[in-house]
């Protein structure tokens, strides 16, 4: 197993944020490298529980290590838009925290094998879970011009999306794309504005990744299903990369502090209103000194939310 360095983002302001019991039952469900779990885990007590969740089978390799280590660890293998499946399975009933650091890990974008990053030609894969699902040269073989516009303006917030949907149209009927380097040069020559200190292929990138994990769907799932599994006191943080994942977490924590509003025009008082869910209202932010150190940091955003009642 090759090692790839990985500085984990917002490490000692989550597992703060997400601690309450120190005897309780937690989920990493973004285990990546194990950076927020081995921390968690000496904070932890010794009947305490945490469970590891990673599509990424390398990421796997390295949370089997950690259960081998540690007996109060579990590592498991899927999405966590499977989330309750996992718990129903280890029979737990409620969790006293969970924690999902989004997005693409640094040693995901380092290995060139991997097929995610425009600076390193390899393979055009992208996906997180090598087991299952198409890879990204399978996807762009196949998918159809309005789709990928769509795609590209959706997911990578792409304003030439048209221009370059076009470009790759074209190109892949002359000979298909099959490496990482081929994207990246179609894309950037079709971009006819490029961005200081930004490749013109990055917001290719991210849309194609978004839509060959279904990254977007299994979030909004996983956000639903996590909330649920919460026992009173329980929070769910959630550290976001980008600003489609982050205002899908701000909406949802936002609908849940909320609650169950009446209709209009119904009288109710406030105080009769459910709201089972508190949302802390200013997102937390990695420090200057951390974004110097890291310079991959600097978009993180984390937010979090409480369940405060049972009702």
């Amino acid at each position: 197993m090759t090692t790839y360095t990985h500085e984990t983002v917002l490490l000692n302001e989550a597992v703060s944020a997400l601690i309450g019991s120190p005897s309780g039952r937690y989920v990493d469900a973004t285990f990546g490298r194990g950076g927020h779990s081995r921390l968690l885990l000496s904070k932890l007590g010794e009947n305490a529980r945490l469970i590891g969740v990673d599509k990424d089978l390398v990421a796997i390799e390295v949370a089997q290590i950690v259960q081998q280590k540690d007996s109060r660890f579990t590592a498991e293998h899927g999405s966590f838009s499977d989330l309750d499946s996992i718990l129903a399975r280890l029979a737990w009933d409620g969790v006293d925290g969970i924690l999902a650091d989004l997005g693409v890990s640094s040693p995901q974008l380092d290995d060139a094998g991997r097929g995610f990053s425009f600076m390193h030609d390899g393979p055009l894969d992208m996906r997180m879970d090598t087991t299952t699902g198409e890879s990204a040269a399978d996807w762009i073989a196949g998918v159809t011009e309005a789709e990928l516009v769509r795609v590209l303006r959706e997911y990578g917030e792409e304003r030439f999306a048209k221009r370059i949907a076009r470009a790759l149209i074209s190109e892949r009927q002359l000979r298909p794309f099959l490496t990482t380097k081929h994207l990246a040069t179609v894309a950037a020559e079709a971009n006819p504005a490029w961005e200081k200190h930004k490749h013109p292929a990055t917001r290719v990138f991210q849309a194609i990744r978004i839509a060959v994990n279904n990254e977007l769907g299994d979030l909004e799932i996983f956000l639903e299903k996590a909330s649920q599994a919460l026992s009173l006191g329980g929070k769910l943080v959630v550290i976001s990369f980008h600003s489609l994942e982050d205002r899908m977490v701000k909406r949802f924590m936002k609908m849940k502090a909320r609650g169950d509003e009446p209709p209009p025009g119904v009288p109710v008082l406030e105080k009769d209103i459910v709201r089972p869910f508190k949302a802390r209202s200013k997102p937390v932010k990695p420090s200057e000194e951390e974004v110097s150190n890291n310079v991959r940091a600097r978009s993180a955003v984390m937010r979090i939310l409480e369940k405060v009642s049972d009702a």
